[in-house]
């Protein structure tokens, strides 16, 4: 759930799911076979076959070796860009993950990235990477999941892309999200973002195209931003690493004011050593890549629920449960605890309805808005005009975590509370049934954008009912990314996390 300007996209109806008793979930071969429509145009004839090299490196390398392989001249980018084109051509139609390919656009970009002088050091050379469609990409339009808005392409490229590009990365697309990010479901009269896990579940909300992007071996990184969790929790439903910095550590823009500076744009992954190296590139801080094992940590574990009203399902407590029995294992101090949750479900609920009403403010055909999203921002306008948004209510949450974090370094919850909601048109329910199917499964993530602090989210293995994956949030202080990275890394040698592809 996040921030963003609006307008529009396509959408399948596939339901079957992947066959989660092996190492890695498969696509089921009848599904592609009923449902045969694509995200992107096929290959142009006279388009050169990938490598095999090259498909191998995009089927099984992560971003790290890819850059490796082409700043070494093993594949080029050229070839490794015809390789993820083909994988979202067969793939996407499944998942839903692109609202726009730039298929075109990518293999120019790619063969100008060979005759750029530095190629031999530029840290994601020839990786593609999806961008959520809330920040602009120059010459796309940036609707974010909307038909209600400008519908110019935007003229340059925002700061986080930007990065990107420099880095080397070429962007191949442009991923689903619903109505302005304000839910924790993607979909759109024209598309539904689904777990590549299981069809049937959603994935996530609000960067649930990224989410199911990466998660389906389409693209090794996608870019996400996160307002209420919006990055953590498509990570969470598509089984991927997914990390949301601290306010200021990457340059946010999202949106009219970055929901009051509780959004900040972050990166989702296959693997840590992969989010570690895009938040690098993202914050413009090299360092953050670097995963060593961090001193003993002060671990604290709070699997309870926020809210007495909200249910956590057991094999989500469970999954918090494993990473904090792997940290132990890991040499770390880990102890029970309880979050200080005092007071934050009123703020955030304040605060996601007044966020929705600033946005549309600037929405150039507010008539166009889907009709949950009407209702949603005429509550936000009833509290903005009421006054009820006041500085203090989250200067006094701050002040109890930071009391909370002087005797811990680090905090473990369950990354949601239940499996995703179905994947459905969400976007033509009312809005009571939308709030209600978002907050009941995504009550963790929303505390750490309020006030601006570090949250990541951790496969921790699948949920023996729905075979979708469950996950654990990670969570410190502000300046603490790095040491949630090395953390995780930890986790995940020690458990290494299937993948679906």
């Amino acid at each position: 759930m996040h921030a963003a300007d609006t307008n529009g996209s396509r959408s399948t109806e596939q339901v079957s799911g992947p066959d989660t008793t092996s190492d890695a979930a498969h696509r089921d071969p009848s599904d592609e076979a009923e449902h045969p429509e694509a995200a992107a145009d096929p290959a142009t004839p006279d388009a050169a076959a990938p490598d095999s090299l090259a498909a191998d490196a995009l089927t099984r390398g992560t971003a790290v070796a890819i850059a490796a392989a082409v700043r070494d001249g093993a594949v080029t980018a050229g070839q490794i860009v015809e390789a993820a084109l083909e994988r979202i051509h067969d793939g996407d139609a499944r998942v839903g993950a692109f609202a726009t390919v730039r298929a075109d656009q990518a293999r120019t970009e790619s063969h100008t990235l060979a005759d750029r002088a530095d190629l031999d050091i530029l840290p994601l050379a020839g990786v593609p990477v999806a961008v959520k469609n809330n920040i602009d990409v120059a010459g796309e339009i940036t609707a974010a999941g909307s038909r209600a808005g400008i519908r110019t392409p935007a003229r340059a490229d925002h700061p986080v892309v930007r990065r990107l590009r420099d880095a080397g990365a070429i962007v191949v697309g442009l991923t689903e999200m619903p109505e302005g990010g304000l839910w924790g479901v993607s979909d759109t009269p024209d598309r539904i973002a689904r777990s590549p896990w299981n069809a049937r579940h959603s994935a996530g909300g609000s960067s649930g195209g990224s989410g199911a992007a990466v998660g389906a071996g389409l693209t090794p990184i996608a870019h996400g931003n996160d307002g209420l969790g919006s990055v953590r929790i498509p990570a969470a439903c598509c089984g991927v690493v997914g990390i949301k910095p601290g306010r200021g550590v990457v340059p946010a823009q999202v949106g009219v004011d970055s929901w009051g500076g509780m959004t900040e744009n972050g990166a989702l992954a296959t693997t840590v050593a992969d989010a570690a190296l895009m938040l690098s590139v993202l914050a413009d801080r090299p360092a953050l890549a670097d995963l060593e094992p961090p001193t003993p940590l002060r671990i604290a574990v709070a699997a309870g629920s926020p809210s007495p009203l909200i249910r956590v399902d057991r094999h989500w407590t469970a999954a918090a449960q494993t990473a904090a029995r792997l940290a132990g294992e890991a040499g770390h101090t880990v102890v029970p605890a309880e979050l200080p949750y005092q007071g934050a479900t009123t703020a955030l609920a304040l605060r996601w309805l007044a966020n929705a009403a600033r946005e549309a403010g600037a929405v150039a055909n507010p008539e166009l808005l889907q009709r949950r999203t009407r209702v949603h921002v005429a509550l936000g306008r009833a509290v903005l005009r009421a006054g009820l948004i006041r500085p203090g209510q989250v200067d006094r949450i701050e002040a109890r975590l930071q009391d909370f974090f002087d005797q811990h370094d680090v905090v473990i919850t369950p990354t949601l509370a239940a499996p995703a909601p179905s994947a459905r048109s969400w976007h033509a329910r009312g809005w009571l049934a939308n709030v209600v199917a978002s907050v009941r499964y995504a009550p963790f993530t929303p505390l750490w954008n309020l006030v601006g602090w570090p949250a990541m989210s951790v496969p921790m293995g699948l949920h023996p009912r729905t075979g979708t994956p469950v996950a654990a949030q990670l969570a410190g202080p502000p300046g603490s990314e790095s040491t949630l990275l090395c953390l995780a890394a930890q986790l995940e040698t020690a458990q290494p996390w299937q993948r679906t592809a």
